[in-house]
């Protein structure tokens, strides 16, 4: 039986700031309008992390039934390496997304936004099927493409919406950074696995692009939310606090511009993460400093 330890660890906590930093950046962005909500945005951080934790949960599960994680250089799996029986796997993810609907329902009922449960449906469908499925879009290239959706617009712009009725600018602007930042995590994730992936299957966009071209795309990725900071700046000067995250993301960019590889690369989502975090964080005191 895995151990409580090895159950944390298939939440995959590193990759955490992906669902909590577009909330903060969100009800910041409607604190900038007078709008913020407590409850609302304490609500939307369960429904974000509840379903990070769930399509983690599902892609431990999908990914080691189809064994895909038999060579795994990454972080601990519990169905892959066995620690786990697969259907208790699954059960954690359904637990998960489950625990995140009920959060949603309780968000919707208050604010009375009954289309968001369309949305939230999207957004559970999208967290099973990433992996999970005959036809799972996660091996179809398609990973990055959805995480910059349900991190970025997704997660932001659903965090200022439910508390203002309206969505601004700014909340357009962070769910980009937030979108390019946290698909970039994903990158990074999938450039390190391009050996194991490429033999088991999974047609990730890093196995499509090869190994130098997802490489510049990190990097691309990760500059975004600082060209967005500066484009802030002409309506809230405080933005340039977004800034003072680059030094957390330093060692990312190092490592994957020298060419580092493997077991070398697992640091980088870390630092991606925090870095992520800490930029959502001080731009949102500069939004709420304005």
């Amino acid at each position: 039986m895995a151990s409580v330890v090895q159950w944390i660890q298939g939440t995959r906590p590193r990759t955490l700031p992906n669902s909590i930093a577009p909330v903060v950046v969100g009800a910041a962005a409607a604190h900038h309008i007078d709008e913020f909500n407590v409850l609302y945005t304490v609500l939307a951080l369960i429904v974000s992390v509840a379903f990070q934790v769930g399509v983690n949960y599902a892609n431990d599960y999908s990914d080691g039934i189809r064994g895909t994680d038999d060579n795994r250089v990454g972080p601990f799996r519990l169905t892959g390496s066995g620690a786990a029986e697969a259907s208790k796997v699954r059960l954690a993810a359904f637990i998960s997304l489950g625990v995140g609907a009920l959060a949603g329902l309780v968000l919707v009922a208050l604010s009375g936004y009954w289309w968001l449960l369309a949305f939230g449906a999207v957004c559970m469908l999208g967290a099973w099927f990433y992996t999970g499925g005959k036809r799972p879009y996660g091996y179809a290239g398609l990973g990055e493409i959805a995480v910059f959706l349900f991190f970025g617009p997704a997660a932001v712009l659903g965090t200022l919406y439910v508390q203002t009725g309206e969505i601004t600018g700014i909340g357009i602007g962070a769910s980009i950074a937030m979108g390019s930042i946290s698909a970039a995590v994903l990158v990074a994730n999938n450039l390190r696995d391009i050996p194991t992936d490429a033999v088991s299957g999974k047609r990730t966009l890093a196995v499509v692009l090869g190994d130098k071209d997802t490489r510049r795309l990190y990097l691309a990725l990760v500059a975004v939310p600082f060209l967005i900071a500066l484009g802030m700046v002409v309506r809230v000067p405080y933005a340039l606090l977004g800034f003072l995250a680059a030094p957390v993301l330093l060692p990312a960019v190092r490592r994957v511009a020298a060419g580092r590889g493997g077991r070398d690369l697992i640091p980088v989502l870390q630092f991606t993460g925090i870095a992520m975090l800490a930029w959502a964080v001080l731009v949102s005191a500069g939004l709420v400093l304005d």
